[in-house]
Order: structure tokens, then C-alpha cells, then sequence
């Protein structure tokens, strides 16, 4: 089976003349499975065709952002409306109002909420902010949780059971990252160990309440009522990084699914409807210690786009009862479709699902809860399963590490053909080998 993506080809190559790398985020490389990029040309619903004139039926959903399908034509009805009365005022108006209220509506904990145009942003804001509420400057972080290209946050751990975390990136200066520490994920022992040390400098704790940027690694929520109760110890906030996870829930995203409440959420995402957005909330004790009212700044020329806020608006108001219930009766239909086929092919790899993310987790065992529960030898078999998928119209994201989402836009038959699909191409690859 050949498809032709010749077009894709060229492009890509004439785009590595222009961009680096011929990409503007370096996942979209396809360097973790081994490929060339495929550029699309459109998109609607659960499909996407690419520049060859290729249907392929979309899992990655522009990285969890289109919970209602691409280019649903209510979204587009209201982005389209928005943008005929202005692309940006740079000033205060009424879609700024109407997107607050309801994140509130779905928070209940935030009173008030500042909007960004990114998740990166969104963190880092909120960071900022905890240093300033506290007057403290320590933030401890988890390995394999990614908060967006935070300088202070992109570290990794060190040598020690908690230590303060080291540069990730070239660019990060051991100064900047010398104020975080990194732990390991599930591990009670280090976060008493952390606490107890250094519980009077820590500003906040920030963590994915359920980690999807590495793997979906589902926490305990023993773990997550620990870190809340020593964060209340010491007078630390904690931080819900809910980009991801955020209105994947009906209420409160994965926080108030779990039943832990953070400080401070940050969000992204589906708040933006497939439109550059983030924000952030909190109490309004925390959040009036944020300029205008109180001496932490934070700006942006964009934050509050129109075209933004009434993407968020639409898609928020799209996500009813039925719409949760669609997305989880198609979880339980992709998750019992996909183990049938992993169990026939004798588990070489697992399936970890909760609502409607889910992630082919490299190897056989338990799901891993943390990063370094990994094997790291799967990433082949998942380069050589992505491929093959690729082959017979399904995307999935090209990376091992990163999950796949349902959309309100796919139907049984999406489903089930990925599972089929995955069944192929795992009888090929036995074949092969």
C-alpha cells in the first residue's frame, strides 16, 4: 500500500528553505516516526485532506483544541460574524465578557479570569503571578509534565531524590532554572522530602493533574490531595495546568472530575475553539494582586482577541450534557474495539483512555504514571503502527508521546475503523517481522 503524498513532499521540502526545520513546532517534523510532514488544505468534521487530495480520518484534532470537529460550521458562523466587525480593538469588548462567564460557570473556584493567547503564556503568567501573591520564588514541577516553553519550567531533574532542576534547553540559563525543582510524578516520598527542605521558599506547585503531554499518565487522587494538603502547609499555591485537560470534563475540567481543588488553572485550548488562546483564573484575592489592580504585570496586545472569544464562546456552548455523553460512550467504544485488537496481537503495546483523550502507550505492562515508566524501545513499533495507519487514512500524532483525541465530530464508524485499521497493520508488521 503506497499513497501518494508527492505534493506533501515538495512542499516541505520548498518550506525548509523558509522555516526551520520547514516547520513552525517541532513535533509537526514527523522526525519521531520517521517521516516527511503532510500538509493539509482543508479540513471538516473529523477529516482532514491533505495537499495530494488524501482523506485521512483526524485523531490529533490540532492537538486536542477541536472538540466539535474542524470547521463546525456553528464556530465558523460566529468566528465569521466577529470578524466582519473587526479582527482585533486592542481595547476591552463584550466576547471578552461572554468567554469569562462561562469558564466561570465551569469553574466554579475562579472568580476572575485573564485571558492570553497561548497555553505557554497562560503558565507563565500564572508563575509569575504565584511569586507575587506569596513572595516567594521556588516552583516545583514534575518530570514528564510540559507546561508550554516556560524558560523557568524547561528543566529537568537532577541528581538527587528532589533537587533543583537543570536546563532542558540550550537558551535556559542555569540561573533562570535554579529557582525550580523537579520531581518525579507518584512519588509521596520526594514531595515530603521537598517540602520538608525547602516548604518555606516554595511559591507554588504546578502540575497537569492528569499529564498528557508525555504519555497520558493518570494520577492517583491520593497524590493530588497530598500535594494539596502540603501546599496548604506552607502557604504554597497550587497550580491545575488544564490546557489540555480543560473542558475535557463537564465540570471544573480534570479537577473538579477528581474532586482536588488547585489555586490557580490555567487553560487553553478548547477555550479558543482552534483560535490562539489561553487564560488563567483564580480567587479574587489572588487575582487582585494582577495589574491594574495590584503591582504583578502582565500584558499582551492580543489577549482577548475577538475572533478568539467567540470561537471559545461557540465551542463552550456547543459542549451540553449530550455532548459529554457522545464523547464518552465513544471512549468506551474506541477503548473495547482497541484492547480486542491488542489482545489478539498479544498486548504489544496498551491503550490508556480516560474520557475522550486516550494514548497507545509503548509496552504491555500497568499503565506507567510516570515518565520514566516509559519503554523506551516502543517508539519503534509506534513509528512503524503510525505509518501503517497513515497508509489507510487514520492520523494519529507522530510522536509515541503525545495522545489522541475525540471530537464530538466523529461516529462509530470513525472508530471502529481505527480499530480495524490497527488490527491490519499489526498483522503486517508480525508478518513482516
Amino acid at each position: 500500500m503506497n499513497v501518494d503524498r508527492s505534493t506533501s513532499d515538495r512542499l516541505h521540502h520548498e518550506a525548509s528553505s523558509h522555516l526551520v526545520g520547514g516547520v513552525n513546532s517541532p513535533v509537526r517534523a514527523f522526525k519521531s516516526v520517521h517521516g516527511n510532514p503532510i500538509y493539509f488544505s482543508s479540513a471538516s468534521g473529523a477529516i482532514v485532506e491533505d495537499a495530494d487530495g488524501n482523506n485521512l480520518v483526524d485523531f490529533v484534532q490540532s492537538w486536542g483544541p477541536l472538540v466539535h470537529g474542524h470547521a463546525h460550521p456553528e464556530i465558523v458562523q460566529k468566528v465569521s460574524e466577529a470578524m466582519a466587525k473587526g479582527t482585533s480593538f486592542g481595547a476591552p469588548h463584550v466576547g471578552e465578557i461572554e468567554l469569562a462567564k462561562r469558564v466561570k460557570r465551569r469553574f466554579p473556584y475562579i472568580d476572575l479570569v485573564r485571558f492570553v493567547s497561548s497555553g505557554t503564556e497562560a503558565v507563565m503568567s500564572a508563575i509569575r503571578l504565584a511569586r507575587g501573591y506569596t513572595g516567594k520564588d521556588v516552583i516545583v514541577k514534575f518530570e514528564g509534565c510540559y507546561h508550554g516553553h516556560v524558560d523557568s519550567l524547561m528543566v529537568k531533574s537532577g541528581s538527587g531524590l528532589a533537587t533543583f532542576g537543570i536546563s532542558s534547553s540550550p537558551g535556559v540559563p542555569d540561573a533562570t532554572s535554579g529557582t525550580t525543582i523537579v520531581l518525579p510524578l507518584d512519588d509521596e516520598e520526594a514531595l515530603d522530602f521537598v517540602f520538608s527542605d525547602n516548604g518555606e521558599d516554595i511559591a507554588a506547585v504546578i502540575i497537569e493533574p492528569l499529564p498528557a503531554n508525555n504519555g497520558l499518565l493518570i494520577q492517583r487522587k491520593a497524590y493530588l490531595e497530598k500535594l494539596r494538603n502540603l501546599c496548604d502547609q506552607h502557604a504554597s499555591l497550587l497550580i491545575f495546568d488544564e490546557v489540555i485537560s480543560g473542558f475535557r470534563f463537564p465540570v471544573g475540567g480534570y479537577a473538579g472530575h477528581i474532586g482536588v481543588e488547585p489555586d490557580i488553572t490555567t487553560l487553553g485550548k478548547v477555550i479558543g475553539g482552534g483560535l490562539p488562546v489561553g487564560a488563567y483564573g483564580a480567587s479574587k484575592e489572588i487575582m487582585s494582586v494582577l495589574s491594574p489592580i495590584g503591582p504583578v504585570y502582565q500584558a499582551g496586545t492580543l489577549s482577548g482577541n475577538p475572533l478568539a472569544m467567540a470561537a471559545g464562546v461557540a465551542t463552550i456552548d456547543l459542549l451540553s450534557n449530550d455532548a459529554y455523553e457522545k464523547l464518552e460512550r465513544l471512549g468506551g467504544l474506541l477503548e473495547s474495539k482497541i484492547l480486542s485488537v491488542l489482545e489478539k496481537h498479544s498486548f504489544p503495546m496498551r491503550l490508556v483512555r480516560i474520557g475522550s483523550l486516550f494514548w497507545l502507550s509503548p509496552g504491555s505492562g500497568p499503565p506507567p504514571r510516570r515518565s520514566d515508566e516509559i519503554p523506551s524501545e516502543g517508539s519503534k513499533l509506534y513509528a512503524d503502527v503510525h505509518h501503517g495507519l497513515l497508509q489507510r487514512g487514520y492520523m494519529m500524532a507522530p510522536s509515541s508521546y503525545e495522545i489522541g483525541f475525540l471530537s464530538t465530530s466523529h461516529n462509530d464508524e470513525h472508530v471502529i475503523g481505527l480499530a480495524e485499521a490497527l488490527d491490519d497493520v499489526l498483522t503486517e508488521l508480525e508478518v513482516t517481522i
